[in-house]
């Protein structure tokens, strides 16, 4: 170990700017082992693992690089697997410059951090490759059954371990296949649906049952599910889109980016969507709106399809961006241009379609309750981009589940996330829990994994550990 001190920072091989734009293929070879083995060694053992304190599921990031840097793969494996339900999926898509790696010791000494995150990803392909991967073991029936609300990864994350303390589990999700956002809003370059899968096949054969296409409050009633479960968690996530109130914005070429990302995966996907072509950027000029994680996979998948040219427009700097440096250096390479410090101020349109957006330019003010700068516009300074698609990627906000699952006493905060008590993710009905996005507002998949995972721990010791069921609606 220590190895930092004469071996530096290396990542997987990345694959050519130029050939990656032609296709939706991951961008990053696979780790080779001398080389994963080579910077796992890098880790320097430091007594206070600020990497795992900045991780969401507090893995234990230390241990494992020590035994992946000794070789030991199949026990890094099972000390990786046994804190997170899904390894390899975030290796490949947590922000880690901004959570681990972020935090590394060795990165603050100016080191260059370890590639906890690709090394990660190589060790939980490994053991899928070697085998080591066991079907989840349900444990012994304690006749009790647990309805979720959601096929995304909180909803995933609970299932695994609801039916392994031997809970029957049903997912109901209004999509065609599990996976949520992890199939319809992440981008296959970044994500492969095979490794999405895998992980739902897993969980099919230990005997999760899903409901698919199924849409509570349309469907099925949010009482009936009650009735039929001894307890149930929602783990819907969000997916009401941020607006830019701006005239014309449901207008032609101008598309929210979830609807977005959805046609271009379901095309992937090999399915027949109606309407596709006209949020295709094949030859169109594209303008994103938004600086998070979304955008940049707004910003790439354009770039994929064939776009004319794209721009990201964001209104404050690069240094306050909410998504990961990584991905915007990525989409640097491919060939998007951004315009920071820069924000709509109205879309332009042509015989009924928009053909560009004036945008004016921004400045920095004092900084907010939340610690970001203020943005103020500067009118003075305008300018326009041509553009034949336009795409809001400003976030996104909790549908209004009380008035869509017929449920007045599901209670929601200021901001419409569910309300769950003090030190507990149960809602204000008995029995009803939530998780991951819905609770927390728009945030990470990692995030999604520990919430659903310690909702499912939670559901465990108040239904089936304490042989109390709780009542149902009546």
């Amino acid at each position: 170990m220590l190895a930092f001190t004469d071996l530096e920072r290396q990542t997987p091989k990345k694959r050519d700017a130029d050939a990656r734009r032609g296709d939706f293929g991951e961008i990053y070879a696979p780790f080779e082992a001398a080389a994963a083995r080579a910077q796992a060694s890098r880790c320097s053992q430091c007594g206070v693992p600020f990497c795992q304190n900045h991780c969401p599921l507090t893995n234990d990031i230390p241990d494992w690089l020590r035994l992946a840097a000794e070789g030991r793969l199949k026990e890094a494996y099972t000390l990786s697997a046994a804190t997170n339900s899904m390894p390899e999926i975030c290796g490949r898509i947590c922000p880690q410059d901004r959570l681990c790696e972020g935090a590394c010791v060795i990165e603050q000494s100016g080191h260059g951090t370890v590639t906890i995150g690709a090394i990660e990803q190589f060790i939980t392909e490994t053991a899928w490759n070697e085998g080591w991967v066991e079907p989840v073991a349900p444990g012994p029936s304690n006749g009790r059954t647990v309805g979720i609300i959601g096929a995304g990864p909180a909803g995933l994350a609970a299932a695994e371990e609801l039916i392994k303390a031997g809970a029957g589990v049903t997912i109901y999700d209004r999509y065609d296949r599990a996976g949520g956002l992890l199939v319809y809003g992440i981008p296959n370059f970044k994500l492969d649906k095979a490794v999405i899968a895998r992980r739902v096949a897993r969980l099919e054969a230990a005997g999760v049952e899903f409901r698919l296409g199924v849409d509570i409050g349309r469907d099925v009633t949010f009482a009936a599910l009650r009735a039929r479960h001894d307890a149930v968690l929602i783990a819907t996530g969000v997916y009401r889109a941020r607006r830019l109130d701006l005239d014309g914005e449901d207008g032609a070429g101008v598309a929210p980016a979830l609807y977005y990302l959805t046609r271009s995966n379901r095309l992937g996907l090999g399915d027949v969507v109606e309407g596709a072509e006209g949020h295709d950027a094949r030859g169109r000029d594209v303008v994103v709106i938004g600086g998070g994680d979304t955008a940049m996979d707004c910003v790439r998948t354009a770039v994929r399809q064939g776009a004319a040219s794209v721009t990201c427009l964001y209104r404050r700097d690069r240094a306050n961006m909410p998504g990961s440096a990584r991905e915007t250096a990525h989409a640097e390479e491919e060939g998007v241009r951004f315009e920071f410090l820069a924000g709509p101020a109205r879309l332009i349109f042509k015989d009924g379609a928009v053909v560009g957006v004036e945008a004016q330019r921004m400045m920095l003010g004092a900084r907010d309750a939340s610690g970001r700068a203020a943005v103020e516009a500067d009118a003075a300074q305008a300018f326009r981009l041509p553009a034949a698609l336009v795409i809001k990627a400003l976030g996104f906000e909790p549908e209004n589940l009380p008035a869509m699952f017929g449920e007045p006493q599901l209670k929601v905060t200021a901001r419409g996330t569910l309300r769950v008590r003090p030190g507990s993710l149960e809602t204000s009905l008995p029995g009803v829990f939530a998780a991951g996005d819905i609770v927390r507002g728009a945030s990470l998949v990692v995030w999604a994994i520990k919430d659903g995972r310690d909702a499912a721990h939670e559901i465990i010791e108040k239904v089936t550990g304490s042989g109390v069921t709780l009542l149902a609606a009546e």
